[in-house]
Formats: structure tokens, sequence, C-alpha cells
């Protein structure tokens, strides 16, 4: 029945498409399938000969919709860390050893971090202490955001990105599980932290992106100038986080990659490498996972773009959130 419908709307599109009728058929006003496996099709694409069958998307030609506040990141290299006498940098093990970083695809990265709204949108829950829409969500643990990435993804027609074995949850959260990343999927995901850094900095090399780090150093709070124009800690933050996207935007128009909430990464925590490498995605081992970029109760030095902390993976406080990506075409 459904081809039989599908034939028919074929005539009805090619009818008065003759030479006679239409001498010079029209360029392709194109038409893209709004729902996987159904087509919309104008009369002009039709005559243009854009479908061979009008109506049948199986499989879909067209390319997911990528939603307005989804950036699209080059692909490209950076220097990712910080410089060994550089203030604020910890001192930690191998914490922040500068090293060449290639990242060979592009990718799409939120311009803001998940909010309230969009987290109840899909989970159907409000974690946050500090409850407001548009205010970020915190109090999530990295298994928490995987699973909200993976539902996202199903809600969206897209294709989950990761995998899930040998799970046991409590209390209707995931305590323990296998996850595995489809590196061809076209879901969402937390970004890499080499990717979360390259994003940050934006093309930058100064500890934010919009400059250095003015703080004193170890003072419990010091203002910091830069700071204050892209992010919210503890020197403007009042004691809470904010609405999203309240601040300016580094060069490649991303908001709040500095303060407001932390935001958990893919990795797990680990030394970097001592040499180039290209496309990282952390250790094999290891339980902590890294999240990055500070929060509204943070000082200026941990809101560096290099900055690195973790957690283990059910750990979570009113500090840690999450920003999502895509794979790009």
């Amino acid at each position: 029945m459904r081809r039989l419908v599908i034939a028919g709307l074929v005539a009805v599109l090619f009818a008065g498409c003759g030479k006679d009728d239409q001498p010079t058929p029209p360029e392709p006003t194109g038409s893209c399938c709004a729902v996987q496996g159904v087509c919309t099709v104008t009369p002009e694409a039709a005559c243009a000969g854009t479908w061979a069958e009008a109506g049948v998307c199986d499989p879909n030609p067209c390319p997911p919709p990528v939603p307005p506040d989804m950036i699209l990141i080059p692909a490209g290299s950076f220097t990712m860390g910080s410089p060994a006498s550089g203030p604020g940098r910890s001192s930690y093990g191998n914490r922040e050893t500068q090293h060449q970083v290639t990242l060979t695809r592009p990718y799409y990265l939120c311009s803001h971090e998940v909010t309230q709204a969009e987290w109840y949108a899909v989970m159907q829950t409000r974690p946050s202490g500090l409850t407001g829409d548009n205010l970020p969500v915190v109090q999530v643990s990295w298994f928490d955001a995987i699973e909200y990435c993976n539902r996202r993804s199903v809600d969206e027609s897209l294709t989950p990105v990761y995998t899930l074995s040998e799970v046991d949850t409590s209390g209707g959260h995931i305590t323990d599980a296998i996850v595995s990343w489809i590196r061809d999927a076209n879901g969402y995901r937390l970004p890499t932290e080499a990717e979360w850094e390259y994003a940050c900095r934006a093309g930058s090399l100064s500890a934010f992106s919009n400059g250095p780090i003015t703080a004193m150093i170890g003072y419990d709070c010091s203002d910091d100038a830069n700071l204050d124009l892209v992010g919210w800690y503890c020197g403007n933050a009042s004691g809470t986080t904010h609405d999203v996207g309240g601040k300016a935007a580094n060069a490649w128009g991303l908001k709040d990659m500095h303060g407001n909430a932390n935001e958990w990464c893919w990795d797990r925590y680990g030394d970097y490498p001592s040499g180039s490498v290209s496309d990282p995605a952390g250790p094999s081992w290891g339980g902590n996972r890294v999240f990055r970029g500070g929060a509204w109760f943070s000082r200026a030095q941990y809101c560096r773009s290099a900055d690195r902390l973790y957690y283990g993976r059910t750990d979570h406080d009113n500090g840690v959130g999450l920003r999502v990506t895509r794979a790009a075409p």
C-alpha cells in the first residue's frame, strides 16, 4: 500500500514536467527527511530528478539535523597543557605537561553547558540543588552523563554512541558498568579531554581563552580581570550557578568554558604522554574520569584552560555538569 501511494505521488509530482509543459526544469529546491523513513519532496525537486522514487528514504539520505546551539569545531593541532612556570599550574605529577595534539576530525560542541531544562526533557529528573531551568545541570555523575547522551540520541533519532554491559544499578542510577565508545555513531557524547581543551582555547595560548591569569595564586579567592569577562567563579558568582551563556564567548562562540560548572569528559585520568599524539582519548585503564573548566565556587587557577580534576564514575556534587558533542560529517 505504501509503495502504491508513493507511486501515485510520483505521478502527481511529475505531471506537467514534460518538455512541452516545462521546457526548462527549475533547479532542485531540495527536500529532506524530517523523520527517519519519511521524505518531503517538492514538485521542483521531483521534476529535476533529485529523487529516484519520491517519498522513499531507506536509508535516510539526509544528514541528521544539527541543533543551532551546536558549533562546528574544526580539525587542527594545538599545544595541550601549560608551561612549567605558568601561574596557577598544578605541580602534581605529570598533570599539565605540555605536548602536541592533533585532532584529525571536526566535531560539533554545544555552545553552552547542558541546562536543567534540557536534562529534565530527556531524563525526567531534577538532580540539581541549585534550581532553575537555564542553570547548568549539576549533581550528575559520569555514568549519569553517559546515560543522558544515549537517551538524548534516541530521542532525536540518532545512533547512541555508548554501549553498556555488566550494568549494576542502585536507586535508579548506574553504579558500575563497562562502557564502550562506538566511534562511527552519530549520537551525542562527552568530549575527550583533548577536544575539550582545544575548543576552550579556541586558538589561544594563555591561561584563559581571553588572556593570562591575573588573580593572586593560593588565596581563598582573588578577583581576576580576564576571568570576570568570560566565567562565573568564586570572585563574581555570589555563591551560586548562573544561567548559561551569560558571559562573553570565546573566539569560536563557546560560552562558560571557564567556570559556572565543571564538565565531564570521556577520558580516564592519567599522566599526559611525553610526545605528540593524534586523537587521544585518555588511558586505557583506571577508575577515575576527568572533568574540566572550573565551577562557580572555584578559584581562578582552577578555571584555566589547562586545569584538570577528576572524580570516580559515580561521584557527583553541585559543581559538576556536562557539555555534549557530536560527530561532524
